[in-house]
């Protein structure tokens, strides 16, 4: 039985985590050149470091997931921000580009599995009927991480140096996994759960036709965001010191769209990705147009912000709504999705980029990547998502009979 301020400690510590994460996935982002000029390397080869990191998220996801199905899910929790704190340690340490690359792989293994056995545990520690309550306190921590953490890892690497940014990232990440140790329960999984039981959740058609048009369509906002400061610094025009003001603006514009996304996703979760995926669209055509005027492209990247968290958070929910009852693998794909989009749009906007576009250019290839994720969607994402009634998917999941067990005092006030 946990008390209530047990289970909002947990749930803090669940969001510090988010924060964490949130804030190393987009720190590169904000320090590319600085990480370019210390290591020798072009500005888009350095971006490489941030496909690297996308990439181990992609990976790290499911086979995390599958491989530790049987392992108690605080256990595992601990373990992934032990990982992650040894990640950033290392990338903080790379003393060349490939090193680099490599080391952000590694931190980006734990990166999936993190938020979805943190969603499962949120959803034990306050009870099914609050399940939202749980994701939006994960969701916290990211948008928070966008609109504080990012912006003073660019002002940390400004000043002293980007490998002190992943030290301190680091450091967080210490903190964290003490708060887990500290306020999270034990937390078995469901009787029966083993490798095999959540490898036979993915035989869902529909569940990868949505996995991937969030990969593809996602990853237009990363084709820009990715290479935002040298876009800032030498197309629009903005002192280096404005950058974090810039980066704090796009993260509340992330925030403002995790209430919008939210509210229009209960309406309609399919119309909310669709008209998502038309804004961003949208934005990102404005953004090469008016990429060089000051006032126009900063608000231009704010509404990028927004409407990419929309998206995010619309192609999150559509996947959980077509995918079977395997909460930690199923959650965990859905980052795996996105971040894939992540890997491409940094990727494909680093590739125009090495060709001698300029730095407008991924915009207009982001609008093409997200263009080509809504073809998906409107040519085979329509239709109801599947009835698992009767199947394993309909069993009690591990977060489900926790909840029983953990949160009776909870549900009863």
């Amino acid at each position: 039985m946990l008390s209530p301020a047990r289970a909002r400690a947990a749930l803090f510590a669940l969001a510090l985590g988010g924060f964490c994460i949130g804030t190393t996935e987009f720190a590169t982002m904000g320090m590319l050149p600085e990480i370019a000029t210390d290591l020798g390397a072009p500005i888009p080869t350095a971006g490489h470091a941030i496909t690297a990191y996308a990439l181990g998220v992609v990976v790290g996801a499911p086979t995390i997931a599958v491989l530790a199905a049987r392992m108690d899910r605080r256990r595992l929790l601990l373990l992934l921000m032990s990982a992650f704190v040894v990640g950033n340690v290392l990338s903080a340490a790379a003393a060349s580009m490939g090193m680099l690359v490599a080391f952000r792989f590694l931190a980006g293994l734990p990166h999936g599995v993190f938020f979805g056995v943190g969603a499962v545990m949120g959803v034990a520690v306050v009870g099914i009927e609050r399940r939202g309550r749980a994701v939006a306190a994960m969701m916290a921590g990211l948008t928070i991480a966008c609109a504080v953490g990012v912006p003073l890892t660019s002002v940390v690497g400004d000043t002293v140096g980007w490998r002190w940014s992943f030290v301190g990232v680091a450091v967080l990440g210490l903190v964290t996994l003490g708060a887990l140790w500290a306020w999270t329960p034990a937390l078995p999984v469901a009787t029966g759960t083993t490798p095999r039981t959540e490898i036979a959740a993915l035989r869902n058609r529909r569940m990868w036709i949505a996995f991937g048009a969030g990969a593809i369509g996602f990853g237009g906002m990363f084709a820009v965001y990715s290479y935002v400061k040298p876009l800032l610094t030498e197309v629009t025009g903005l002192s280096i010191g404005l950058v974090p003001l810039v980066l704090a603006l796009y993260g509340i514009g992330m925030t403002i769209g995790t209430v919008v996304g939210g509210r229009l996703a209960d309406r309609s979760v399919l119309g909310t990705v669709i008209g998502s995926m038309v804004a961003t669209i949208v934005v990102l055509v404005t953004i090469a147009l008016v990429g060089s005027s000051p006032v126009p492209a900063v608000l231009a990247l704010v509404m990028l912000g927004v409407t990419s968290q929309v998206l995010g958070l619309s192609l999150q929910t559509r996947l959980m709504d077509v995918s079977p009852a395997a909460p930690s693998l199923g959650a965990a794909l859905c980052h795996s999705a996105l971040n894939l989009g992540n890997a491409a749009g940094a990727f494909t906007g680093g590739l125009v980029i090495a060709g001698g576009m300029g730095y407008l250019a991924p915009a207009w290839v982001g609008a093409g990547l997200t263009a080509m994720g809504l073809v998906v969607v409107l040519a085979a994402g329509r239709g109801a998502p599947p009835s698992f009634a009767g199947s394993a998917a309909s069993a009690p999941t591990g977060a489900e009979e926790a909840a029983r067990d953990l949160t009776p005092e909870l549900s009863s006030r």
